[in-house]
């Protein structure tokens, strides 16, 4: 069974891999939409995977580094498209949930990426999923 929990963060970010003129090389913010899934077997007694506040707790401290910032001041994330913060979240949350199956980072309404299972995918090279 997956089960997941939703967070909302608000931050700003600029890509400085990106060709001079291209609009999403200035600065400008997200409200990002962050989903943290957990994976494992429903407890026999519990009736659930893990408890949704364990969750949060795991998730805060991620949280308050990244709402209402600047990603590229953050350690590890000069370059902050929203595959390299689905990977920045995944390497920090993994060692405090276990379980954890999945990150999905939408930075709007349609557009996203995803990183499923243990580790994320270092040789992939340049991906063109970030709207920015």
């Amino acid at each position: 069974m997956d089960v997941f929990k939703t967070f909302l963060i608000e931050a700003a970010h600029y890509l400085p891999e990106l060709p001079e003129g291209h609009k999403c090389s200035r600065l400008h913010g997200h409200s990002f939409r962050v989903e943290i899934h957990v994976a494992g077997p429903v407890g026999a007694s519990t009736g659930w995977v893990i408890d949704y506040a364990d969750i949060k707790q795991a998730f805060l401290p991620l949280y308050e580094q990244l709402d209402h910032r600047c990603l590229n001041d953050l350690d590890g994330l000069s370059n902050p498209t929203s595959e390299n913060l689905a990977r920045w979240i995944w390497e920090r949350l993994k060692p405090a949930l276990p379980g954890l199956s999945r990150i999905v980072v939408m930075e709007t309404a349609s557009a996203g990426t995803s990183l499923d299972g243990p580790g994320a995918d270092e040789t992939a090279g340049e991906a063109s999923g970030s709207q920015c």
